[in-house]
């Protein structure tokens, strides 16, 4: 019998994959996502304050949001590529100080332009490593329940999506939106390097589901295209779903000041979309677990496009408030999705890395539809071109997923012909 700690874990091992130390692992990292994930959300709360507090368009005011997300994106490639080497400690901890640091520092701003640099480059490649990075390093905890956990390591995003804003709304009203910047640093440096100490042990090692369809190595063409290729079309598809995504997360609590319900409304729907994408990604977890990552890619496209219609047609607040939670009820599963297609079309050892990309490439989708919400807004002074530009992108999606599938679909049809 040996001790060697270097062999891997088996499945049924106490600390390896599927085990209790998984669940266990994956309670902290939804913790730590949960916290970190104020980073996405403060600045959507904080717009209208900004805006007043600044003299400036509401283009301009969505900037920050913009430049939060392309940091947040570019950082989640970074600190996936830190993670594959080192393990997931190291971009926790570098994360979790640049989004306190960015916190503390953006109190201070004395224009857009310095808070906009600070949001991109500190704030959002700091709480990057609550995402991608995470998503990834669970992805290699778990096999037979791989989609139900990566759901709820996506859904800790939501969670704060849930959480925070409120609270930030709450604290800007009472003290300020630089005071409550303060607080947030405080509060994030505090609990988020803690948290990050319990999840040093490094993953075992195992074969994507592709490799094993062929025999324990991976195809060199999945799906009939290049590695390249086939990261290069899921990024194609990320941008345009979250180009899509972005109009009522980014614009949710402008949309109902400008409508005459107040910030405050508009911050509870935000909230109630976002803890039905809490559901959502659970729900849509389980799904992948059943039906595989392309598939639940294809369905969340398709009911995601059909409850951004439903903006164009209700905007009384209590049909706000419904269309909202079915918003959330229905595009929460979407993200999550291209992990699991990652993890089952390319190697383990690349899941950092390529994770990355693709949420990098979905965070442009955010960044890009957000600050363009805004640029059609200034130009018709309402939100109803910017709600079609979003449905168009959502069927640029819809296509590419419905491709894929089709691919797919006949790779396997020999052999389950057979």
């Amino acid at each position: 019998m040996t001790t060697d700690s270097t062999i891997p874990d088996s499945p049924h091992a106490n600390h390896g994959i599927d085990s209790a130390y998984a669940w266990a692992r994956l309670a902290v990292t939804v913790l730590l996502s949960t916290i970190g994930g104020v980073g996405m959300w403060s600045v959507v709360v904080v717009l209208p304050a900004v805006e007043g507090e600044f003299g400036i368009a509401r283009a301009d005011a969505s900037l920050p949001y913009t430049m939060t997300m392309i940091g947040f994106g570019l950082g989640g490639v970074m600190m996936g590529r830190l993670a594959d080497r080192f393990g997931i400690v190291v971009p926790v901890v570098l994360g979790s100080s640049l989004l306190s640091l960015g916190y503390a520092l953006s109190s201070l701003a004395d224009g857009i332009y310095q808070f906009t640099l600070i949001q991109g480059l500190l704030i959002g490649v700091g709480t990057s490593t609550t995402f991608a990075p995470l998503m990834a390093d669970t992805s290699l905890w778990f096999m037979k329940r791989r989609g139900a956990a990566v759901g709820i390591i996506a859904s800790g995003n939501y969670l704060a999506g849930a959480v925070w804003p409120p609270i930030v709304q709450h604290f800007v009203q009472l003290a300020g939106w630089r005071e409550t910047h303060i607080g947030i640093a405080l509060f994030c440096i505090a609990t988020m390097l803690p948290l990050a100490m319990l999840l040093r042990r490094r993953a075992p090692s195992v074969a994507p589901a592709a490799a094993m369809a062929f025999g324990g190595s991976l195809p060199v063409r999945p799906l009939g295209f290049s590695p390249g290729t086939l990261q290069m079309l899921l990024a194609i598809a990320a941008i345009s779903c979250c180009v899509a995504m972005a109009m009522p997360q980014v614009h949710l609590v402008a949309y109902c000041s400008d409508l005459g319900y107040g910030a405050a409304r508009g911050a509870e729907m935000l909230s109630l979309l976002l803890a039905c994408g809490i559901i959502s990604r659970l729900t849509f977890g389980w799904i992948s677990d059943h039906i595989g990552g392309l598939r639940t890619l294809m369905l969340g496209s398709f009911l995601q496009a059909f409850a951004l219609s439903l903006y164009l047609m209700f905007d009384g607040i209590v049909s706000l408030y419904l269309v909202s939670a079915l918003f959330g009820l229905f595009q929460g599963g979407i993200v999550p999705s291209y992990a699991i297609i990652v993890r089952e079309y390319f190697s383990p050892r690349e899941a950092g890395r390529r994770v990355g990309v693709v949420m990098m490439a979905s965070l442009f989708g955010m960044a890009f539809g957000g600050w363009m919400s805004g640029v059609i807004y200034d130009a018709t002074a309402s939100y109803q071109i910017a709600f079609v530009h979003g449905i168009i992108w959502n069927l640029l999606n819809l296509s590419i997923a419905g491709w894929l599938l089709r691919l797919a679909w006949k790779r396997t049809a020999p052999a389950s012909a057979v």
